[in-house]
C-alpha cells in the first residue's frame, strides 16, 4: 500500500509514472536557490557540509546517465520548469550536488572524471600511498613524484577558474615546472636527511608535495594571473576583471590543497614509526604499503572537505582592495557596490 505521506514510492509502471506527475503538479516544489550552496557559506561548519557532498567519492561511480538525469533537473529547476523527477526539494539537492561533484561551476562542461573533487578521496589515496611507503627508493620517488605531478596538473587544469584555456606550450612547461620542482625537492631532501630519525624521512614527501603545489597551482593557472577572473555583483552579473583577485584565489587553493594533504602525510608517518619501533613492519614487511594506502584513505575522507573548507568557493573582495583601474571602473558604473565576488577554483 501506499504511504499516505508518500502516494507513490517508487514510479515504475507507466500508469505510477502518469500518477506521480499528477501529484507532483498537485505539490510544486518550493523555490530555493540551488546556485547557493545548501549550508550557510559564512561558517567553517557550513563550508564543511557544502564540501563533504562536493567531494563524496561514491560521486565517482554515477554513470553518464545519471548524471545527464542530474544536469537535466538543474536546468529544469533554474528554469523554474516543472521538475516531476524530484519529489522533494531534498530530491532537487541531491541532483544539484551531483551535477556540482561532475560539472564545471562556470562553464558547465563535464569535468575529466580524474580531475573531478570527487577523485581526490581515492586518487590520492594510491597516490599518496605509494609515496609514503616507497620514499626510500630513488626510483620510486622518481616514479611517484611523477605521478603525483600529473594527478595534480589535471586536477587543477579541470578546476581552474574562468575560462580562459591554456595553450599546449603553457600547459607542457607548468607541467615540466611542477615535477621538476617536486623531484628536486624529494630527492634533495632524502640525501639531506639519510641518517637523520626514521621519522624525519617518512616527511618528506610532505614537503615534496607542499612545494610542488606552490608552483604547480600558479603553473596551471597562469592565464588567470595574466589575464584576471571575472567579478560578479550579488546577482552574479558581471562587474569586471580582476588580476589581484586571482592571485588571491589561487594563494588560498595552495594553502587548501597543503592543508587537504597534512593530516595523512603526517598521522601516516607516525603510525609507521610506531609500528615499525614495534617490530610490526619486521614481522609482516608485505604490510607496509596497505597500510599506508588504505589509512591515508581513510583520512583523506575526512581531510578533503575540511580542507576544501577552509575558504568559500564564490570568493569575496573588497572592490576598494583591487587594482586601481578596475576599483575605478566599478565605483564608476556602480557606486553601491562595497564588494565583488569572484570563483576562487578548487
Amino acid at each position: 500500500m501506499a504511504d499516505p505521506q508518500n502516494p507513490i514510492p517508487n514510479p515504475t509502471s507507466v500508469l505510477e509514472r502518469d500518477q506521480f506527475a499528477a501529484f507532483s503538479k498537485m505539490t510544486p516544489l518550493p523555490r530555493v536557490d540551488i546556485d547557493q550552496p545548501k549550508y550557510d557559506q559564512s561558517t567553517y561548519v557550513g563550508r564543511a557540509k557544502h564540501f563533504l557532498l562536493v567531494t563524496n567519492p561514491l560521486n565517482v561511480l554515477a554513470t553518464n546517465t545519471k548524471l545527464e538525469q542530474a544536469r537535466q533537473i538543474v536546468l529544469k529547476y533554474r528554469a523554474g520548469k516543472e521538475v516531476t523527477e524530484c519529489r522533494t526539494i531534498e530530491d532537487v539537492w541531491k541532483a544539484k550536488y551531483l551535477y556540482d561533484s561532475a560539472f564545471h561551476p562556470e562553464t558547465g562542461d563535464k569535468q575529466i572524471i580524474i580531475g573531478r573533487m570527487s577523485a581526490q578521496m581515492p586518487m590520492n589515496m594510491l597516490i599518496t600511498g605509494g609515496m609514503m611507503a616507497f620514499y626510500k627508493s630513488t626510483g620510486a620517488v622518481v616514479f611517484w613524484q611523477w605521478m603525483n605531478q600529473t594527478f595534480n596538473a589535471i586536477v587543477n587544469y579541470t578546476n581552474r577558474s574562468g575560462t580562459s584555456p591554456l595553450s599546449n606550450s603553457q600547459l607542457l612547461t607548468s607541467y615540466c615546472l611542477a615535477t621538476g620542482g617536486a623531484l628536486a625537492t624529494a630527492l634533495s631532501l632524502n640525501r639531506a636527511v639519510k641518517n637523520m630519525n626514521p621519522l624525519v624521512g617518512r616527511m618528506v614527501p610532505l614537503v615534496a608535495v607542499a612545494a610542488a603545489n606552490c608552483i604547480n597551482i600558479p603553473c596551471m593557472r597562469m592565464q588567470e594571473i595574466r589575464n584576471g577572473v571575472v567579478l560578479l555583483d550579488e546577482k552574479n552579473a558581471e562587474v569586471g576583471v580582476s588580476k589581484k583577485a586571482a592571485c588571491v584565489g589561487i594563494s588560498a587553493v595552495i594553502v587548501s590543497r597543503i592543508c587537504m594533504a597534512l593530516p595523512g602525510m603526517t598521522l601516516t608517518p607516525m603510525l609507521m614509526n610506531l609500528l615499525e619501533r614495534r617490530g610490526f613492519l619486521a614481522k609482516y614487511p608485505k604490510s607496509n604499503a596497505p597500510i599506508q594506502t588504505l589509512f591515508c584513505g581513510f583520512v583523506l575522507i575526512f581531510a578533503t572537505p575540511l580542507g576544501c573548507a577552509f575558504f568559500k568557493q564564490r570568493a569575496a573582495i573588497k572592490v576598494a582592495s583591487l587594482e586601481p583601474e578596475v576599483r575605478d571602473n566599478i565605483e564608476k558604473k556602480r557606486p553601491e557596490l562595497d564588494t565583488v565576488w569572484y570563483n576562487k577554483g578548487l
